[in-house]
């Protein structure tokens, strides 16, 4: 079978994505290079099978571990939303204890999650942060 190097190789496709993550187009580069190297290797001295599995291996094993971040990603997303819906209603108070109000919202941001107070004021919720239920 003749592979050049514009073959498209298929890539498992998650179902929560539509757009090519980094991983599939890694993958797939990784498979050109496999490809590229059983092309060009010499016929005479050509490379023991089981380095192209342990190199697949390899392969596999890094795909696995960057799927396994995502979804705990997405874990902590979930917790953390479950976390927000705990907070409204309450008096916060900043960790520098310049900031109180009661929590009128809150928004999950890249860093965490933000209390918006009844005045629009925004307060991080983390360490130092003093939750108390409402008076």
């Amino acid at each position: 079978m003749t592979v050049d190097m514009t073959t498209t190789i298929p890539v498992g496709t998650n179902s929560t994505t539509t757009s090519t993550s980094k991983t599939a187009v890694d993958y797939q580069s990784f498979l050109k290079l496999l490809i590229a190297e059983m092309k060009n290797q010499d016929p005479t001295k050509p490379m023991d099978s089981t380095a192209y599995v342990a190199q697949l291996a390899t392969f596999s094993q890094v795909e696995q571990s960057v799927q396994t971040n995502t979804k705990l990603d997405q874990i902590m997303q979930s917790s953390a939303l479950s976390q927000a819906d705990a907070l409204i209603g309450r008096n916060i108070t900043s960790a520098d204890g310049k900031t109180s109000g009661t929590v009128a919202s809150v928004r999950l941001a890249s860093s965490g999650l933000i209390a918006v107070l009844g005045n629009g004021t925004e307060v991080p919720v983390g360490p130092g942060v003093s939750v108390k239920a409402a008076s």
